[in-house]
């Protein structure tokens, strides 16, 4: 089904020349980063301003959070009396930065003892365990922190207090009826916060809880440690985009310090993976850690190949940074190859499947770590919400991960609620979301799926494919770039601008190895051409470049590619189409 373009400001015509920007800060950007601001609603220069130049300084106060001040209270005492802490948190990436920001936080700050702890992705499944409560009780642990984890762990929080262990909860997953048992629950999404933070990912919430920490602990000349919050900036960073988290106010702020500190961080791990990657000596972009570094460093844990992230995070020496990475790029190419062949075993399996409003497929042959990135491929390639799970034959259980394609109105955790007794447990996004259950009740989780997308009146649709701006080629180049990355960083929340290019001729194609295609285009006149790169084609996209179309419309995001130390512009195409007015 083609994709179907649409302009976001088909109801509001943006000027060519939009004065109220067009002086301050704005006097020096190029006219077309002008109307794309303008597009996007930044219509005045103190916006701009804003935009711009952000600063930390004007950060919410981390005490909005509900219950912070509870969980501070908590954590001073600790510190006061020397207890043994131990911070648990998730496996994936928001979980793991956290991790390592809290760890190195608390050290700092000069906390006695602290112990981290995170549940294995193959063997004990996501979640805050209660056997780990029990085995962190008998190692002398008298509080847990949990990172992006618990909000509906009602049973670990029940045994964390029979065993009279402390729990300060913090987390930012939608949370359920009831919440646990713990001395304080920050999360900004729980009922009655009113914070305005609820954008924030895992790791972001534990970054607010060490900001309010930090503050208290010196507030009260303590004695405690200094701590650069701007240092832990790279894993606040790295967990924001990585999770998809809405990029606006405080979260755009941190990120745009973020990705600088990144760049220039000297954590042996981190800069030995930039190293692997060339990507050091440059400024980062929110796709460069999006989409090249944080992948390599998600391989880890879907593989447990011996090397977990937070080794990577915390690593203290360059030979043994070089030695982990590796491991990582190792991972990395396992990790490509099982998804590939599980991607093609799946869309089989999906012959004649007879529900249009979903898919759900599982086979003992899915790799456990890689569900999620196979349904995030089947939800864009299928239009619809995609289940997929990884079966263990002898034991008999599913363990799965749902994503949504984009677009749709629906709520994953809503859909899998509708199935809650059919489930062994179930939880996430409305976006991504994971489940568990056992092999004879797919039927019913099927029927249940069925229902509750039926009552929701779900069709499959047209992909909507929303594009900033008409832009003829020669408006584009390295001046307009150097803006355009000024203005980020982008990423959910605050997209990466994409373009319309009308009446584009190709001059040339070659296929690149992996499938990509990279071209040279022109405008109608061939008075400005540029490289461009098409990644991943599809079907429909290779059909129409092998046909004998005159010219094409793209829908594009302008970048930077680095080649043999070399950098030029290139424009990395969307989507295509023939142009319908030769």
């Amino acid at each position: 089904m083609e994709p179907i373009w649409k302009s976001r400001l088909a109801e509001s015509p943006v000027e060519e020349t939009p004065p109220a920007l067009a002086k301050g800060p704005g006097s020096a950007l190029p006219p077309l980063i002008l109307r794309l601001l303008q597009g996007r609603g930044v219509d005045n220069v103190e916006q701009l301003q804003q935009l711009l130049y952000p600063r930390l300084a004007d950060l919410k106060d981390p005490f909005l959070l509900k219950n912070m001040d509870k969980a501070i209270d908590r954590l001073v005492e600790a510190f006061e009396r020397r207890e043994k802490i131990c911070i648990y948190a998730d496996f994936d990436l928001d979980g793991t930065s956290g991790l390592a920001l809290l760890w190195t936080g608390l050290r700092d700050l000069g906390f006695a003892e602290v112990l981290r702890y995170q549940p294995k992705r193959l063997s004990e499944g996501y979640g805050f365990h209660a056997a780990a409560v029990e085995d962190l009780h008998r190692q002398g642990v008298k509080l847990i922190v949990t990172v992006d984890v618990g909000i509906t762990s009602l049973a670990a929080c029940e045994k964390a207090r029979e065993l009279g262990l402390d729990v300060v909860l913090t987390d930012h997953h939608l949370p359920g009826e009831v919440l646990p048992p713990a001395v304080a629950v920050v999360n900004p999404n729980q009922p009655g916060d009113d914070s305005g933070l609820g954008y924030l990912c895992g790791a972001g919430v534990g970054f607010y809880l060490l900001r309010a920490l930090k503050k208290t602990l010196h507030d009260r000349q303590s004695g405690a440690g200094e701590l650069d919050l701007k240092s832990i900036l790279d894993f606040f960073t790295i967990a924001t985009l990585t999770d998809m988290v809405p990029l606006r106010e405080d979260n755009r702020v941190l990120v745009k310090h973020g990705l600088v500190v990144l760049a220039e961080t000297r954590r042996p791990g981190l800069r030995a993976l930039l190293n692997e990657l060339e990507l050091s000596g440059r400024p980062l972009t929110s796709q460069d850690v999006a989409i090249r570094f944080a992948p390599k460093l998600n391989a880890l844990s879907r593989m447990e190949a011996g090397v977990l992230p937070i080794d990577i995070f915390l690593c203290d020496s360059d030979s043994e940074a070089r030695r982990l990475i590796h491991h990582v790029m190792e991972s990395n190419s396992t990790r490509v190859q099982l998804q590939s062949d599980a991607e093609q075993k799946a869309l089989r399996m999906l012959q004649g499947w007879p529900h249009e409003d979903f898919v759900f497929v599982a086979s003992e042959s899915f790799h456990r770590g890689v569900v999620g990135l196979i349904a995030t491929k089947l939800a864009q390639n299928l239009n619809r919400p995609a289940f997929v799970g990884s079966l263990d034959e002898q034991e008999g259980v599913i363990v799965g991960s749902a994503r949504l394609p984009n677009g749709s109105d629906a709520c994953l955790v809503d859909a899998m609620g509708s199935a809650a007794d059919v489930l062994t447990r179930f939880g996430g996004h409305s976006a991504a979301a994971g489940f568990e259950l056992h092999r004879p009740r797919v039927g019913e989780f099927v029927a249940r799926l069925s229902a509750y997308f039926r009552d929701m009146k779900l069709k499959p649709r047209p992909l909507e494919i929303l594009y900033d701006l008409d832009v003829n080629l020669g408006e584009i180049g390295p001046h307009v770039m150097k803006w355009h990355d000024f203005v980020g960083p982008f990423g959910t929340g605050f997209q990466t601008p994409l373009f319309r290019l009308s009446r584009v001729k190709v001059l040339s194609q070659r296929e690149l190895r992996g499938g990509h295609i990279k071209l040279k285009i022109s405008d109608p006149e061939g008075s400005a051409s540029w490289e461009a790169l098409l990644f991943s084609p599809t079907e429909r996209q290779k059909h129409a470049l092998d046909g004998d179309a005159e010219s094409f419309d793209f829908l594009g995001e302008l970048q930077w590619n680095y080649f043999a130390g070399n950098r030029s512009m290139q424009i990395l195409i969307r989507d295509l189409k023939v142009n319908p007015w030769q």
